[in-house]
């Protein structure tokens, strides 16, 4: 039995289209081999396509020039947190100024306004405070859009730290550009409850829950640094004036021993200069720890309205 013709060589190293497959001299039946992977009508890729990069590295020889990722898309490839309902969307959206793609697997838009295009990860893609505005109209396979709550979360890590994707002044242009767009409220509403500063999206929901609690707590900073007799330090919610530090631990910090002599390390500098810690987890319940902070703070020498 003799053995399957192999593909030319250039259609073995990267997605291709079926059209110019034939162009190079490929068959109709090697490109119906099991072999091959059938991600989008009309393309054939020699490897898996099983996480986003590789969906939109298979999409993209269906591109034309005035197409680019976006919405979703865009925010998962600058690494923006989305709510898992978007999260889990396999489906790629696309922009173009022209008629949008009708292809199965993808969510076409057509754009008229202007609007930040970049190169990102090797593919043309909506900045990412542009992505960010256009999430408040992205709708799930269900049909649902992202809360304000969402759309904060998002946001703190555009601006996020230790490494942020836009500065304050791209956002707000951004907004202005989507003015009339779909959501606008939304991302309005979303933007007076962005901070600066925040590592994480449990941070920044800890800051929301501080923020919305009946006590009227002050502003705390998001990663405010400490200068420790040994060290320089961050602490996820600092409330300076008084010395008190609201800190979120993750699994890592259970999980990896490093991290967690560190911490051990960390925490007693901190109590030796007069900081006082208290420490979040996933299972802590936000009466609990909104009352040590509460005591905390009066301890302290703070009390409702005084700021």
């Amino acid at each position: 039995m003799s053995r399957p013709r192999p593909l030319p060589e250039e259609l073995r190293l990267a997605p291709f289209r079926v059209s110019e497959a034939l162009v190079l001299g490929a068959t109709p039946k090697q490109l119906r081999s099991a072999r091959l992977h059938a991600p989008f009508h009309g393309v054939r890729s020699s490897v898996a396509v099983d996480d986003l990069h590789a969906r939109c590295r298979a999409y993209e020889p269906l591109m034309t020039a005035d197409q680019w990722f976006s919405h979703a898309t865009a925010a998962r490839l600058w690494g923006i947190p989305l709510p898992a309902r978007l999260r889990d969307d396999d489906r790629l959206h696309v922009s173009t100024r022209r008629r949008e793609p009708q292809r199965v697997g993808v969510v076409g838009h057509r754009i008229s306004a202007r609007r930040d295009v970049r190169i990102h990860l090797g593919f043309p893609v909506s900045g990412p405070a542009d992505a960010w505005c256009e999430l408040a109209a992205t709708r799930s396979p269900h049909g649902s859009t992202p809360s304000v709550d969402d759309l904060v979360i998002a946001g703190d890590r555009l601006i996020g730290w230790p490494s942020p994707l836009a500065t304050l002044e791209e956002v707000d242009a951004a907004i202005a550009r989507f003015s009339r767009s779909r959501g606008i409220r939304s991302i309005v509403a979303a933007r007076t409850h962005l901070r600066q500063g925040s590592g994480s999206p449990r941070e920044t929901v800890l800051r929301r829950t501080v923020a919305a609690a009946p006590h009227g707590f002050p502003e705390p900073e998001c990663n405010g640094e400490i200068v420790l007799a040994s060290r320089r330090t961050h602490g996820d919610l600092v409330f300076r004036r008084y010395r008190v530090l609201l800190e979120y631990d993750g699994d890592q910090h259970r999980t990896n021993a490093r991290q967690w002599h560190r911490d051990v390390d960390r925490l007693n500098e901190l109590a030796a200069a007069g900081w006082w810690v208290i420490r979040v987890h996933r299972g802590t319940h936000s009466h609990a720890w909104i009352d040590l902070l509460a005591t905390a703070l009066r301890r302290r020498g703070w009390s409702a309205g005084a700021e």
